[in-house]
C-alpha cells in the first residue's frame, strides 16, 4: 500500500476528523479566552489593585527581564480553558451514561424463529 493511500485511509477515519475539528475549535477558543483575560479580566483586576497593568509586571534578575505579569495572565488563560474542558467532559459523561442506561429494545424474532417456537409448543402439547 502506498504512503498516500495509507495516509488517506488514516485521515478519513472518524476519530481523526473529530480530533482535527476539536483542534481547530480549540485554537479559536484559546484566542477567545486570551482576549477575555487580556482585554476584560486583567484590566478589571488591575483597576481593583490600584491600576496595575499585569502585562507589564517584570523583574530584573541580573541582565535578564522576568515577565511574571504575562505568566500570571497565561495561568489565568489556562485555568479558564481547563474549567471549560472539565465542564464539557462532565456533560459528555452524563450524556453517555444516559445512553448506556437506556435498555435496547429486544429484537423481534424472525419468521423462522416464530415457526420453530410454534412447532416446539405443538410438540409440548402432544
Amino acid at each position: 500500500m502506498s504512503f498516500l493511500k495509507e495516509f488517506k485511509e488514516f485521515a478519513m477515519r472518524g476519530n481523526v476528523m473529530d480530533m482535527a475539528v476539536g483542534v481547530i475549535i480549540g485554537g479559536a477558543f484559546g484566542k477567545i479566552v486570551s482576549s477575555l483575560v487580556d482585554d476584560i479580566i486583567m484590566p478589571i483586576v488591575g483597576m481593583m489593585t490600584g491600576g496595575i497593568d499585569f502585562s507589564k509586571l517584570s523583574a530584573m534578575v541580573g541582565e535578564a527581564e522576568v515577565k511574571y505579569g504575562m505568566f500570571i495572565q497565561n495561568v489565568i488563560d489556562f485555568l479558564i480553558i481547563a474549567i471549560c474542558i472539565f465542564g464539557m467532559i462532565k456533560v459528555m459523561n452524563i450524556l453517555s451514561k444516559k445512553k448506556q442506561e437506556e435498555p435496547a429494545a429486544p429484537a423481534e424474532p424472525s419468521n423462522e424463529e416464530k415457526l420453530l417456537g410454534e412447532i416446539r409448543d405443538l410438540l409440548k402439547n402432544k
